[in-house]
């Protein structure tokens, strides 16, 4: 593995960039963030970066912005700096959602994103588990988007029951519950959802047999815990026990999520590390780290440039 390669942390998830860089046996670079009271941010790098790989760890998490910004901070900061190439390790990409327009004179947020990354200089983004897989095709450099499937799928094996169903929250989840259901033997169960108004859906149709079945309810994400809460509802409206899993990639557990996800049938709730888990003592709570597999694409991407996938 080429050596001459360096791992920045910004501020949005210290603990991640720290464990990657224990697995490629190395320490963070030395960079400060500093916070004017104006609200303005600024990045100096401590040490020199000239001709070198740059890895810059940090997830565009709540607050979105201020994260952004320093990303793009630091990332011209190396470029200015006179860095080899510089890959953006983004493990939660904000804005994800907002990859098309909803109404005619709408922004299309997260092209404008990738536009902003590559204007100061990104070469190469490592991501995890997109929202919307097709903003791949926003960007025109190199993207690695991996996924955690495989991961927390060996984390639910031994404490799933046998006779779990996997659960996808709606049909853009369908793929990702496939895979999780191939990893645990069982199949899988789809929710439909109908619009009820203009901001609104609500579930109408639950595809597949759940009565007295444990469930693993799987998605890319929890942020409000709504889906989750819903989907619990609708699941032992369908007669499943009442013995429930919740997955997802990236946990944001915004204000009130916990509130929503601490019912009685949920017996735990596995997420990863992408983004800062600001409190743990929450009993149903597990965290499993995904700094292993970054930390392999950073090989692979040292060594033949780009993460093959196949």
């Amino acid at each position: 593995m080429a050596r001459n390669f360096i791992i920045f942390a910004g501020t949005a998830n210290r603990d991640l960039a720290s464990a990657i860089a224990r697995e490629l046996n190395t320490t963070l670079g030395l960079a400060a963030v500093e916070n004017f009271p104006d609200g303005e941010t600024t990045v100096r790098l401590e040490e020199p970066v000239r001709g070198r790989e740059v890895f810059i760890v940090q997830p565009t998490s709540p607050p979105v912005n201020d994260h952004l910004l320093e990303l793009l901070a630091f990332a011209d900061a190396c470029r200015r700096a006179s860095a080899a190439r510089i890959t953006a390790v983004v493990p939660y990409f904000g804005y994800a959602r907002a990859d098309k327009r909803h109404g005619r004179r709408e922004p299309i947020t997260a092209s404008m994103i990738a536009d902003l990354m590559q204007t100061v200089g990104i070469d190469h983004l490592i991501t995890l588990d997109l929202h919307a897989p097709q903003i791949e095709g926003f960007f025109r450099i190199p993207v690695d988007s991996l996924t955690a499937v495989p991961t927390l799928a060996r984390a639910l094996r031994d404490r799933v029951p046998d006779d779990a169903v996997v659960v996808s929250p709606d049909t853009g989840r369908v793929h990702a519950a496939t895979m999780y259901a191939h990893r645990l033997k069982t199949s899988v169960v789809v929710l439909h959802k109908q619009r009820a108004s203009g901001t609104e859906t609500r579930i109408t149709h639950v595809v597949g047999d759940v009565r007295d079945r444990a469930c693993v309810i799987v998605d890319d994400m929890i942020s409000t815990g709504g889906t989750m809460a819903e989907s619990i509802e609708a699941l032992l409206a369908a007669g499943a026990r009442p013995e429930f899993t919740l997955v997802a990639t990236h946990g944001l557990f915004l204000p009130g999520a916990r509130a929503k996800l601490d019912h009685p049938s949920v017996r735990a709730v596995v997420v990863t590390d992408s983004v800062e888990i600001i409190s743990r003592d929450w009993p149903q709570l597990e965290v499993v780290s995904i700094a292993p597999l970054i930390a392999e694409a950073i090989r692979h991407t040292l060594i033949n440039g780009a993460f093959d996938l196949a």
